[in-house]
């Protein structure tokens, strides 16, 4: 008889090492509760869309108006706390995954890199009959509810007809906030010369 290949073995004595699998559930701890938090975070957002276009309205012109003092501290310098704030407070927010070339306004205040296919420029025609995803049945599409935000908000259905362009990964985990102060002050200071 010829002797079992060392990989099986190898693979058997590493699961008989690691036991059954424990019957120890932490209490009020579930990947699905968590999940549904985000979720709803993520649905609030889209239905208080216009408000939060508002509110954004007004922070990105503080933001401008900030633009010495950017300047002056150094974009480079300033990005690590504004990050800090920024991912914070659009994770809780959007559930946000700091590509760094946020497009929340043109998309309902829907992030569409939470999309499992990360799909920039609308939905995959898979969407299924309940507006929910194919690869994530339990979740709603991103795309549907980014219309459904967009329907709301003033520059909403002209926005999300952008095309939009791929994602630069060299971005990922950057300050969109201060990337569009600093081409917003740009773009102003090209204009007054």
């Amino acid at each position: 008889m010829a002797p079992e290949p060392a990989v099986k073995t190898a693979t058997a004595s590493k699961k008989a090492a690691k036991g059954p699998p424990s019957a120890y559930v932490p209490s009020g701890v579930s990947p699905v509760s968590r999940a549904r938090k985000a979720y709803t975070i993520r649905l609030w957002s889209v239905r208080h869309a216009r408000a939060l276009e508002w509110l954004y309205a007004r922070f990105s012109g503080l933001f401008l108006a900030l633009h010495p003092f950017w300047r002056a501290v150094g974009y480079k310098r300033a990005e690590p706390p504004v990050k800090f704030v920024e991912k914070r407070v659009k994770g809780l927010l959007f559930d946000c995954r700091m590509c760094g070339q946020c497009i929340l306004s043109s998309t309902g205040m829907s992030c569409p890199m939470n999309c499992p296919k990360q799909l920039r420029n609308g939905p995959c025609g898979g969407v299924r009959a309940n507006g929910h995803c194919e690869v994530e049945p339990d979740m709603p599409c991103v795309w549907v509810q980014a219309w459904k935000g967009t329907e709301t908000m003033r520059e909403g259905r002209s926005n999300i007809m952008n095309v939009q362009k791929p994602v630069d990964q060299s971005l990922r985990e950057t300050s969109a906030w201060l990337r569009v102060t600093a081409n917003a002050a740009a773009d102003r200071d090209a204009a007054r010369n």
